[in-house]
C-alpha cells in the first residue's frame, strides 16, 4: 500500500458538519472533503463515505446542511465524527431545528448553508454532492471565527471505517 502521509500532512482543510434529512429520517456526519467548486453560479461540493449513514440519508434528501466547526468545538466534531448513526441518535443530545427541506440545522453552530443538491459524483470510497446553496445563515458583519482544522482531528477515532 501508498504511504499518504505526506498528502494527508499537507491537506489541512476545515472540518465540516453536514446533515441531512429525507423519509422522516436524519443524519449529521464530520466532514474534511468539501469545497466551494464555482462562484456563479455559486456552487459548493461535499464528499460523504459510502460507508457512512448519512450518505445513504443525502441519496434520498433533496438538500445538505453544511455547517463549519470553529476551533471550539472538537466535542462536537468527535460526537459527529466518532459515533455512527447506524448505532445512535446523533440529534437526541445537541440542539437542532429543522431548516430547508427539514435538513438539521444545529444551533451551536452560527455558520452553516443549506444547498440544493444539484448532482452527485463518484469518487471510490466518497461521493461528491454538488450543491447550489438556498439558505444561508444571518451574519452580524463581524469576523469569522477560526475554523477546526483537519490536524486538529486527526487522532479521532471514526465510528465506522471509510
Amino acid at each position: 500500500m501508498t504511504d499518504l502521509s505526506p498528502f494527508t500532512d499537507v491537506h489541512d482543510g476545515p472540518m465540516y458538519v453536514v446533515t441531512a434529512a429525507a423519509a422522516g429520517e436524519r443524519a449529521g456526519c464530520l466532514v474534511g472533503f468539501a469545497s466551494q467548486c464555482s462562484i456563479d453560479p455559486p456552487r459548493f461540493a461535499v464528499w460523504l463515505s459510502v460507508a457512512n449513514r448519512t450518505y445513504r440519508v443525502a441519496c434520498e434528501a433533496e438538500h445538505l446542511t453544511v455547517h463549519l466547526l470553529h476551533r471550539d468545538e472538537r466535542a462536537l466534531a468527535e460526537h459527529f465524527g466518532g459515533e455512527t448513526g447506524d448505532e445512535t441518535d446523533k440529534f437526541a443530545t445537541v440542539d437542532w431545528r429543522p431548516g430547508v427541506a427539514g435538513s438539521p440545522v444545529l444551533e451551536r453552530l452560527p455558520t452553516w448553508f443549506t444547498g440544493r443538491i444539484e448532482g452527485r459524483v463518484e469518487g471510490g470510497d466518497h461521493v461528491g454532492f454538488l450543491l447550489a446553496p438556498v439558505d444561508v445563515c444571518p451574519r452580524d458583519g463581524g469576523p469569522l471565527p477560526v475554523l477546526l482544522r483537519y490536524r486538529e482531528l486527526r487522532d479521532l477515532e471514526p465510528g465506522h471505517p471509510a
